[in-house]
Protein backbone atom coordinates (compact mmCIF):
# COMPACT_ATOMS: atom_id res chain seq x y z
CA UNK A 1 0.00 0.00 0.00
CA UNK A 2 1.25 3.48 -0.89
CA UNK A 3 0.34 6.42 1.31
CA UNK A 4 0.12 10.10 0.43
CA UNK A 5 -0.57 11.46 3.92
CA UNK A 6 0.35 10.50 7.47
CA UNK A 7 -1.84 11.83 10.30
CA UNK A 8 -0.35 11.74 13.78
CA UNK A 9 -2.36 12.06 16.96
CA UNK A 10 -0.39 14.03 19.55
CA UNK A 11 -1.37 13.22 23.15
CA UNK A 12 -0.47 9.64 24.04
CA UNK A 13 1.02 9.07 20.59
CA UNK A 14 3.92 11.50 20.15
CA UNK A 15 3.68 12.94 23.67
CA UNK A 16 3.69 10.66 26.69
CA UNK A 17 1.27 11.44 29.48
CA UNK A 18 -1.90 10.21 31.12
CA UNK A 19 -4.47 12.66 29.77
CA UNK A 20 -7.51 11.59 31.79
CA UNK A 21 -5.98 10.76 35.15
CA UNK A 22 -3.15 13.29 35.41
CA UNK A 23 -2.92 15.95 32.70
CA UNK A 24 -6.55 17.13 32.62
CA UNK A 25 -6.89 17.31 36.45
CA UNK A 26 -3.65 19.30 36.63
CA UNK A 27 -4.85 21.51 33.76
CA UNK A 28 -8.06 22.35 35.58
CA UNK A 29 -6.17 22.97 38.82
CA UNK A 30 -4.04 25.62 37.12
CA UNK A 31 -6.91 27.09 35.10
CA UNK A 32 -9.29 27.47 38.03
CA UNK A 33 -6.56 29.07 40.13
CA UNK A 34 -5.76 31.52 37.34
CA UNK A 35 -9.41 32.45 36.82
CA UNK A 36 -10.59 32.32 40.46
CA UNK A 37 -10.85 36.11 40.72
CA UNK A 38 -13.64 36.08 38.12
CA UNK A 39 -15.22 32.60 38.06
CA UNK A 40 -15.66 30.14 40.97
CA UNK A 41 -13.67 26.95 40.30
CA UNK A 42 -16.57 24.48 40.21
CA UNK A 43 -18.56 26.75 37.93
CA UNK A 44 -15.61 27.19 35.59
CA UNK A 45 -15.01 23.45 35.26
CA UNK A 46 -18.69 22.81 34.58
CA UNK A 47 -18.82 25.55 31.94
CA UNK A 48 -15.65 24.35 30.21
CA UNK A 49 -17.07 20.83 30.07
CA UNK A 50 -20.35 22.12 28.59
CA UNK A 51 -18.39 24.01 25.95
CA UNK A 52 -16.24 20.97 25.25
CA UNK A 53 -19.34 18.81 24.81
CA UNK A 54 -20.65 21.32 22.28
CA UNK A 55 -17.38 21.08 20.35
CA UNK A 56 -17.63 17.28 20.27
CA UNK A 57 -21.12 17.63 18.79
CA UNK A 58 -20.18 20.34 16.27
CA UNK A 59 -22.06 19.84 13.00
CA UNK A 60 -19.47 21.59 10.85
CA UNK A 61 -21.20 24.91 10.18
CA UNK A 62 -18.96 26.87 12.55
CA UNK A 63 -15.44 26.46 13.85
CA UNK A 64 -14.94 24.69 17.16
CA UNK A 65 -13.76 28.02 18.57
CA UNK A 66 -17.06 29.67 17.65
CA UNK A 67 -19.13 26.78 19.01
CA UNK A 68 -17.23 26.78 22.29
CA UNK A 69 -17.57 30.56 22.68
CA UNK A 70 -21.32 30.54 21.98
CA UNK A 71 -21.86 28.07 24.82
CA UNK A 72 -19.15 29.00 27.29
CA UNK A 73 -19.25 32.79 27.68
CA UNK A 74 -23.01 33.10 28.31
CA UNK A 75 -22.70 30.36 30.95
CA UNK A 76 -19.92 32.14 32.85
CA UNK A 77 -21.75 35.45 32.58
CA UNK A 78 -18.99 37.54 31.01
CA UNK A 79 -18.70 38.87 27.46
CA UNK A 80 -16.17 37.08 25.28
CA UNK A 81 -14.19 40.26 24.57
CA UNK A 82 -13.60 40.71 28.29
CA UNK A 83 -12.71 37.13 29.26
CA UNK A 84 -10.93 35.72 26.22
CA UNK A 85 -7.72 37.76 26.79
CA UNK A 86 -7.52 36.32 30.29
CA UNK A 87 -7.71 32.79 28.93
CA UNK A 88 -5.07 33.56 26.31
CA UNK A 89 -2.88 34.92 29.11
CA UNK A 90 -3.34 31.57 30.87
CA UNK A 91 -2.23 29.62 27.79
CA UNK A 92 0.74 31.93 27.27
CA UNK A 93 2.09 32.15 30.80
CA UNK A 94 0.61 29.33 32.92
CA UNK A 95 -0.16 26.39 30.64
CA UNK A 96 3.59 25.73 30.00
CA UNK A 97 3.90 24.60 33.65
CA UNK A 98 2.04 21.44 32.64
CA UNK A 99 5.17 20.29 30.83
CA UNK A 100 6.24 18.47 33.99
CA UNK A 101 3.28 16.13 33.50
CA UNK A 102 4.33 15.09 30.00
CA UNK A 103 7.39 13.66 28.29
CA UNK A 104 8.46 13.22 24.68
CA UNK A 105 8.44 9.68 23.37
CA UNK A 106 11.99 8.69 22.34
CA UNK A 107 11.00 7.91 18.74
CA UNK A 108 8.60 10.85 18.29
CA UNK A 109 10.95 13.15 16.42
CA UNK A 110 12.39 10.36 14.29
CA UNK A 111 8.99 9.07 13.18
CA UNK A 112 7.88 12.57 12.13
CA UNK A 113 11.21 13.21 10.40
CA UNK A 114 10.89 9.89 8.58
CA UNK A 115 7.42 10.81 7.31
CA UNK A 116 8.77 14.08 5.92
CA UNK A 117 11.87 12.42 4.46
CA UNK A 118 9.63 9.95 2.62
CA UNK A 119 7.70 12.83 1.07
CA UNK A 120 4.34 12.40 2.80
CA UNK A 121 1.92 15.15 3.63
CA UNK A 122 2.14 15.21 7.43
CA UNK A 123 -0.66 16.38 9.72
CA UNK A 124 -0.84 16.68 13.49
CA UNK A 125 -4.37 15.35 13.98
CA UNK A 126 -4.91 16.13 17.64
CA UNK A 127 -8.44 16.42 18.98
CA UNK A 128 -9.17 20.15 18.40
CA UNK A 129 -10.60 21.20 21.75
CA UNK A 130 -7.62 23.45 22.57
CA UNK A 131 -6.53 26.72 20.96
CA UNK A 132 -3.50 26.61 18.68
CA UNK A 133 -1.20 28.12 21.32
CA UNK A 134 -1.83 25.14 23.64
CA UNK A 135 -1.14 22.69 20.83
CA UNK A 136 2.11 24.46 19.97
CA UNK A 137 3.27 24.10 23.57
CA UNK A 138 2.52 20.37 23.47
CA UNK A 139 4.30 19.95 20.15
CA UNK A 140 7.35 21.59 21.73
CA UNK A 141 7.16 19.23 24.71
CA UNK A 142 7.14 16.31 22.25
CA UNK A 143 10.15 17.79 20.43
CA UNK A 144 8.32 18.05 17.10
CA UNK A 145 7.26 21.70 16.94
CA UNK A 146 9.54 22.82 14.09
CA UNK A 147 8.28 20.75 11.14
CA UNK A 148 6.36 22.27 8.18
CA UNK A 149 3.12 20.37 8.78
CA UNK A 150 0.34 20.60 6.21
CA UNK A 151 -2.05 21.16 9.11
CA UNK A 152 -2.05 21.16 12.90
CA UNK A 153 -5.64 20.86 14.03
CA UNK A 154 -6.87 23.29 16.69
CA UNK A 155 -10.22 24.70 17.68
CA UNK A 156 -9.61 27.75 15.47
CA UNK A 157 -9.19 25.78 12.21
CA UNK A 158 -11.49 22.79 12.72
CA UNK A 159 -15.24 22.38 12.31
CA UNK A 160 -15.49 18.94 13.90
CA UNK A 161 -13.85 16.96 16.69
CA UNK A 162 -12.97 13.33 17.21
CA UNK A 163 -14.56 10.82 16.91
CA UNK A 164 -16.69 12.47 14.19
CA UNK A 165 -15.81 11.22 10.72
CA UNK A 166 -16.30 14.83 9.62
CA UNK A 167 -13.05 15.63 11.44
CA UNK A 168 -11.11 13.26 9.19
CA UNK A 169 -13.01 14.24 6.05
CA UNK A 170 -12.13 17.89 6.65
CA UNK A 171 -8.42 17.12 6.90
CA UNK A 172 -8.37 14.85 3.86
CA UNK A 173 -10.37 17.33 1.78
CA UNK A 174 -7.85 20.05 2.58
CA UNK A 175 -5.01 17.75 1.55
CA UNK A 176 -6.79 16.55 -1.57
CA UNK A 177 -6.12 13.03 -0.34
CA UNK A 178 -8.33 9.98 -0.77
CA UNK A 179 -8.95 8.13 2.51
CA UNK A 180 -7.31 5.01 1.08
CA UNK A 181 -4.07 6.97 0.70
CA UNK A 182 -3.94 8.11 4.34
CA UNK A 183 -2.54 6.50 7.48
CA UNK A 184 -3.86 7.63 10.89
CA UNK A 185 -1.50 6.93 13.80
CA UNK A 186 -3.00 7.15 17.28
CA UNK A 187 -3.62 5.54 20.63
CA UNK A 188 -7.41 5.62 21.04
CA UNK A 189 -10.64 4.41 19.48
CA UNK A 190 -11.35 7.98 18.37
CA UNK A 191 -8.24 7.74 16.17
CA UNK A 192 -8.99 4.30 14.79
CA UNK A 193 -12.48 5.33 13.58
CA UNK A 194 -10.74 6.90 10.56
CA UNK A 195 -10.81 3.38 9.15
CA UNK A 196 -14.55 3.80 8.57
CA UNK A 197 -13.70 6.29 5.83
CA UNK A 198 -11.21 3.89 4.28
CA UNK A 199 -8.02 5.14 5.96
CA UNK A 200 -5.38 2.73 7.18
CA UNK A 201 -4.80 2.99 10.92
CA UNK A 202 -1.89 2.28 13.23
CA UNK A 203 -2.62 1.78 16.93
CA UNK A 204 0.07 2.74 19.47
CA UNK A 205 -1.26 1.22 22.72
CA UNK A 206 -0.87 3.37 25.83
CA UNK A 207 -2.63 4.45 29.04
CA UNK A 208 -5.66 5.82 27.16
CA UNK A 209 -6.12 2.77 24.94
CA UNK A 210 -9.30 0.80 25.55
CA UNK A 211 -9.15 -2.18 23.26
CA UNK A 212 -12.81 -3.10 23.81
CA UNK A 213 -13.85 0.25 22.29
CA UNK A 214 -11.77 -0.01 19.14
CA UNK A 215 -13.99 -0.77 16.16
CA UNK A 216 -13.01 -1.41 13.43
CA UNK A 217 -9.72 -3.02 14.48
CA UNK A 218 -6.51 -1.23 13.47
CA UNK A 219 -4.73 -2.06 10.26
CA UNK A 220 -1.45 -2.12 12.16
CA UNK A 221 -0.47 -2.16 15.81
CA UNK A 222 2.85 -1.61 17.56
CA UNK A 223 5.25 1.10 18.66
CA UNK A 224 6.47 4.27 17.01
CA UNK A 225 9.55 2.29 16.01
CA UNK A 226 7.23 -0.04 14.13
CA UNK A 227 5.67 2.95 12.36
CA UNK A 228 9.16 4.02 11.28
CA UNK A 229 9.82 0.53 9.93
CA UNK A 230 6.53 0.56 8.05
CA UNK A 231 7.26 3.93 6.45
CA UNK A 232 10.70 2.71 5.35
CA UNK A 233 9.08 -0.37 3.83
CA UNK A 234 6.62 1.63 1.72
Amino acid sequence: MTFKAILFDLDGTLLEHDMRNDFIPQYFALLTRHMAEWIPPQKLVACVMRGSDAVTENDGYRTNEEVFAEVFYPLVGYPREEMEPRFMDFYTRVFPALRQHAAPKPEARLVVQTAFDKGYDVVIATNPHFPAIATQHRLAWAGVEDFPYRKVTSYENSHFAKPSLGYYREILDELGCAPEAALMVGDEAMDMVAARLGCSTFLIPGPATKMAEIDPPPTYQGTLADVIALLHAM
